[in-house]
């Protein structure tokens, strides 16, 4: 079984940071692309960053030159920095990723649970 665990999400200021981590875990064979969605509260999720195998980035507008997704491939984690906060980022985080398990010659989509980020002004 595969699971995702997700971590880094709390309380924040307007203009403050936190970074987001996503570590997959489980009978793994190969991770291709990993991505960070959001959903606020009574909105439809959105596609915040998307990082290929290849470490090719693309980013919703509303988060460029603020928020940074990379990977670490060693530990199977994702990351979503996000610098510069606004009360419209306040939404639950989760990540996606697209990989093949053990056991499996297609790739699949897993999701974390995840993680509430709240910006106060």
């Amino acid at each position: 079984q595969v699971q995702l665990v997700e971590s880094g999400g709390g309380l924040v200021q307007t203009g403050g940071s936190l970074r987001l981590s996503c570590a997959a875990s489980g009978s793994i064979f190969s991770i291709n692309a990993m991505a960070w969605y959001r959903q606020a509260s009574g909105k439809q999720r959105e596609l915040v960053a998307h990082i290929t195998s290849r470490g090719n980035t693309n980013y919703a507008d509303s988060v460029k030159g603020r928020f940074t997704i990379s990977r670490d491939n060693a530990k199977n984690t994702v990351y979503l920095q996000m610098n510069s906060l606004k009360p419209e980022d306040t939404a639950v985080y989760y990540c996606n990723v697209a990989l093949r398990s053990r056991y499996s010659v297609s790739e699949y989509d897993y999701w974390g649970q995840g993680t509430p980020v709240t910006v106060s002004s």
